[in-house]
């Protein structure tokens, strides 16, 4: 009995021994894990940086600013949360959506920054920015890039099939598209410009309403009014940090 004893207690030594040695790797383990997710996130802000200062480049041809491209940002992902978007499709357009224009990197500047009406060959050059940017971003394994791709080619599609470069209507047009098709609208009536001062916001919502079923989807739309106060008040925390930025 007394050698079974021995045995037993030799047992239990080695079983809490193993698992001495198992709660070390377990730490070693999640140790390696949060270092190779930090690597992830760090190269992950990297590209999108990179991407973005690419964006940043593009809209500094026409006059716009890094601002317009974070409320557009912000917008976006305010309004796919508001339609019920899952958390990672929100993520998706918080980062995509600022690249919308990168095309006009492509536009030659006599066009791009021409002071008055556009002739009917120059507004087709312009028309070509959705092309250009959706080529630039085109061929990535990157779901980010991916949904920026699409965001870059149809976001001048219209609800009625009246926009371009394709024509294509109604749920046709990639929802991204038209969530940045709709707070682009908004942010540039909102917006001061070197030719224009912003508009009263009473008066953008009529011009708004106006495009309900025409240019804009009208579900999203009626979404986007309903929730106007949250829009102008990352629009009011915007403002104030480029302010103080200056």
């Amino acid at each position: 009995m007394e050698q079974k004893s021995s045995f037993s207690n030799s047992g239990f030594k080695d079983l809490d021994s193993t698992n001495q040695e198992l709660s070390k790797c377990n730490i070693e383990l999640e140790r390696t894990f949060k270092k190779l997710k930090a690597a992830h996130e760090e190269l992950k802000e990297s590209y999108i940086a990179t991407i973005y200062r690419l964006a940043l480049a593009a809209e500094y041809k026409d006059g716009t600013t890094g601002a317009h491209l974070m409320r557009i940002s912000r917008y976006s992902a305010f309004l796919a949360e508001k339609l019920g978007l899952p958390e990672k499709a929100v993520e998706n357009i918080y980062y995509a959506s600022p690249m919308h224009d990168i095309g006009k990197i492509g536009i030659p500047d006599n066009i791009l920054l021409k002071p008055v009406k556009l002739t009917k060959e120059e507004f087709e050059a312009i028309k070509r920015h959705t092309l250009i940017g959706a080529k630039i971003l085109s061929n990535s394994r990157s779901k980010i890039l991916n949904v920026a791709e699409r965001i870059a080619l149809f976001h001048h599609e219209q609800w009625n099939g009246k926009g371009y470069p394709r024509g294509i209507s109604g749920e046709k047009i990639p929802l991204f598209a038209r969530i940045v098709s709709l707070v682009d609208f908004f942010d540039a009536l909102a917006s001061p410009r070197p030719y224009k001062d912003a508009y009263p916001i009473e008066e953008i919502f009529e011009l708004i309403k106006k495009e309900r079923a025409e240019r804009f989807d009208p579900a999203m739309m009626d979404v986007f009014l309903k929730n106007i106060d949250g829009i102008l008040k990352i629009k009011k925390e915007l403002d104030l940090e480029e302010r103080r930025s200056l």
